[in-house]
């Protein structure tokens, strides 16, 4: 009796709910979408890499190698395309020499941006180099312009890199590496204007082409070298770094966080009201002006977008848990985050002739993780399974969507309450992702394939009653993707019925 009046609601919601009309234009190329997209960011930060992904050889907890098994098969899973490491503010008062060679032997130090913990080293160059692989990631490393040198940032990428018969590479042979590892992806340095050294866009700039210079391709391996952009919306620190250093990266980065609060007084990341779930997807939009006035700056230097575009800072910033240090920015992960999380991703999207790469903050136990861990307990978060959904995006083809005007109206406000992505990598398959903002109403989408026919419709659908339905380590299957039967093929057409504060992913099979 019960889920008969659940159904009557749902279908009564419907009727009651907006219709908007979308067009997937199945033969137009919108060009790539970069499965880099997708990436992910891993520092020396509360329980992220030490408790989360690292546990050591003698842990009770299964692991290879030190990394939690778990951690490892989850990454696989979503195959995982790069990892950024060792930070994050870490990473301009890191010093590579201190986590090499054996465990017992390497230094310890005061981490002195995240609690002054001290960091034991024990997860270093080779371990991070080898957990890549193992992944089947591209790392990512976020080299210290804060505290280092040219030297030292060029010694490492020698250490790396280079196969012949040098002291940085039989040193490494020392440490059980014969073979140099690839290495593309290099920052160098991060957030220079706040904890990675407080600089001036002029002094940054100076500083970047120096580092840069000095950061050399060995025994054929190929640097993408990323510099500093700015946090969120900065057109000074744009301009003046892109006019000064551009000729000499391949990459500049962004970074924006959605806080939806004053840094002092940060939301929580469990029970909210409406107010603030609109709040929080309102601002997480704000990503496509931190985007634009990023390429503003570009455009004029680089007009045939030879640099990419790197967001390799992103996601939610809530209050942290009660009863864990805020130095940690251990926080829960609801419904909401997972609605960022497919929001974010599809602005990624649209601009994916500009933006190249992407990595979530982080990838376990902080900030808007994939993963939470408390000891041999592990969970896997909504926005976990929202980047398992998408996963189908990775390396397809965007195909163009017009996207009917309706919106998700809350007092004297207003965001739009559907957002979809489409692509094609399969012949004769699209993959559809679709978000529903609206915390109350369902909507009825229908879809016009603008060169093509449909003959049949999968989808899942990942939602809640509440709004901040979670996954705990009690109950960690509790909120994750479905089988969904809202999605149907009408006379030609695509219909689907989205439910209110919901994701569904639709893979149409053509004639």
């Amino acid at each position: 009796m019960r889920s008969l009046l659940t159904l009557l609601l749902f279908v009564a919601g419907i009727a009651r709910g907006e219709q908007v009309a979308c067009t997937i234009h199945a033969t137009e190329d919108g060009g790539k979408i970069s499965r880099h997209l997708y990436g992910h960011f891993a520092e020396h930060l509360g329980r992220c890499v030490y408790d989360g992904i690292w546990v050591g050889e003698d842990s009770d907890i299964p692991n290879k190698n030190g990394v939690r098994t778990d951690i490892i098969d989850a990454l696989k899973a979503i195959k995982i395309p790069n990892l950024r490491w060792p930070g994050g503010c870490f990473a301009d008062d890191y010093h590579w020499r201190d986590g090499i060679g054996p465990v017992e032997e390497r230094p310890k130090r005061i981490n002195i941006h995240w609690g002054q913990e001290v960091e034991t080293n024990a997860f270093g160059t080779h371990e991070f180099l080898n957990l890549c692989e193992e992944l089947g990631a591209e790392p990512y490393l976020a080299g210290n312009v804060g505290s280092g040198t040219p030297q030292e940032l060029r010694d490492w990428v020698e250490y790396i890199t280079y196969d012949g018969d040098s002291e940085l590479a039989n040193l490494r042979r020392s440490h059980g590496r014969e073979k140099p590892w690839k290495l593309k992806y290099l920052g160098v340095g991060n957030e220079n204007w706040g904890c990675g050294g407080d600089m001036r866009p002029e002094y940054y700039a100076d500083l970047y082409r120096r580092y840069a210079m000095f950061c050399r391709d060995f025994s054929g391996n190929e640097l993408y070298r990323v510099a500093c952009g700015p946090s969120g919306f900065d057109k000074n620190w744009n301009q003046v770094v892109m006019q000064r250093a551009h000729r000499q990266m391949q990459g500049y980065s962004l970074h924006y966080y959605t806080l939806a609060a004053p840094w002092s007084d940060k939301r929580p990341a469990t029970g909210f009201d409406e107010e603030a779930w609109f709040s929080i997807l309102r601002d997480s939009l704000q990503m496509r002006r931190a985007i634009h006035e990023a390429e503003d700056a570009m455009d004029p230097v680089d007009p045939d977008k030879r640099i990419g575009l790197i967001v390799d800072e992103w996601g939610t910033w809530y209050r942290g848990e009660p009863g864990t240090p805020g130095y940690a920015l251990y926080q829960q992960n609801t419904l909401r985050d997972a609605l960022v999380a497919g929001l974010t991703l599809h602005i990624f999207h649209e601009n994916n002739e500009r933006v190249v790469m992407a990595n979530l903050a982080q990838t376990v136990n902080v900030l808007q993780a994939l993963i939470l861990t408390d000891g041999p307990k592990m969970a896997l978060t909504p926005t976990y399974h929202v980047l398992d959904l998408f996963k189908v995006h990775h390396d397809a083809k965007r195909l163009p969507v017009d996207v009917g005007a309706v919106d998700y109206k809350y007092r004297d406000q207003k965001i739009p309450a559907i957002s979809v992505s489409a692509s094609t990598k399969e012949a004769g398959v699209i993959d559809v992702s679709i978000v529903n903002t609206h915390a109350r109403e369902a909507v009825s989408v229908s879809f016009d394939l603008d060169g093509a026919t449909a003959k049949e419709v999968t989808s899942k659908v990942l939602n809640a009653e509440e709004l901040d339905a979670h996954n705990t380590f009690d109950e960690p299957g509790r909120l994750q993707p479905k089988a969904f039967d809202g999605a149907r093929i009408v006379d030609g057409d695509v219909k689907v019925d989205m439910p209110p504060r919901s994701i569904v992913v639709i893979a149409l099979r053509l004639d």
